[in-house]
């Protein structure tokens, strides 16, 4: 689960920004903090660290449903993020796929490309509530 020190780290920092999400951000930035945190949670517990060879189907079962809340936002939302975090995600999902073309990259270098996909995504969604928190501040001044 959280056995390393850059798991706890990161999993601290999507839990800093999902609270930020909730407490300053809007209802699209709400869904997706929640999302997010649930994805990160469930992939804990779903993670095999035994596996070294082959797809992890429980891994990719949750980075598609997270796919899919990340495109449905893109989709419903005028903000931006969205569609940033969909790209991130969609390279998370798209290094699965290379398990299934029998391309054997090393696992350290998938392990990157999901984890750098992960910061892109925590970015993301951060600055989503930064500029709704400042776009309603505005609001709240110009009244």
């Amino acid at each position: 689960m959280l056995d390393t020190l850059y798991s706890q780290i990161g999993f601290a920092l999507a839990a800093l920004i999902a609270a930020a999400a909730f407490l300053k951000g809007d209802e699209p930035e709400r869904i997706g903090a929640g999302a997010l945190i649930i994805g990160v949670s469930a992939t804990q517990l779903a993670r095999n660290p035994g596996a070294l060879t082959g797809p992890q189907w429980s891994l990719i079962a949750l980075d598609l449903a997270f796919l899919a809340v990340c495109i449905a936002l893109a989709w419903k939302s005028r903000r931006p993020w969205p569609v940033w975090a969909s790209a991130f995600q969609s390279l998370a999902v798209a290094s699965h796929l290379l398990t299934f073309v029998d391309v054997q990259p090393p696992l350290t270098a998938l392990d990157a490309i999901v984890n750098l996909a992960g910061y892109g995504l925590l970015a993301s969604i951060g600055l989503g509530t930064l500029v709704a928190w400042r776009e309603r501040r505005a609001a709240l001044t110009l009244l």
